[in-house]
């Protein structure tokens, strides 16, 4: 079983990498925030589109390796249509998952969000896997200074 979700986790992110959701520019976006892994050297420009406090639609751009594109795409495709608070919960559910302080977790609750917990497996990914999610924590919060995993 264990062997199966590490195929899950390579599979997922090799096609969230080669095929990211939601990569684009957003011109009406209102909300915008850069992040940066300096270890890795990730950068992130994340766009948020509010309906009151809804997540009417988000997107992303920037280059980085495989985990952290994937990370930013999978993300996208889990909040948009969420509230500012439903996103915020989900910021915590993720980070939980990748430090592994999901025990009181329940995996199928989780959905794809369940397959990132492969990244906890490679302690040195951890923040590429993070830095999306810590920019939309920064962007929800209406931030303006860019987001460092450092």
């Amino acid at each position: 079983m264990l062997d199966d979700l590490r195929d899950l986790y390579q599979e997922v992110v090799f096609d969230h990498n080669r095929n990211p959701r939601n990569f684009r520019p957003m011109e009406d976006a209102d909300r915008i925030i850069e992040g940066h892994n300096p270890l890795c050297g990730d950068r992130i420009t994340l766009y948020l589109k509010l309906d009151g406090d809804r997540i009417a639609d988000v997107s992303f751009q920037g280059q980085g390796c495989a985990i952290s594109t994937a990370s930013a795409s999978l993300m996208t495709e889990i909040v948009k249509g969420k509230t500012l608070a439903e996103a915020e919960k989900l910021f915590d559910v993720f980070h939980k998952i990748v430090t592994g302080q999901d025990d009181d977790l329940k995996r199928e609750e989780l959905g794809k969000l369940a397959v990132l917990a492969g990244v906890r497996q490679y302690p040195s990914r951890i923040k590429c896997a993070t830095l999306p999610w810590h920019s939309l924590e920064a962007a929800i919060k209406g931030e303006q200074e860019a987001v460092s995993t450092e």
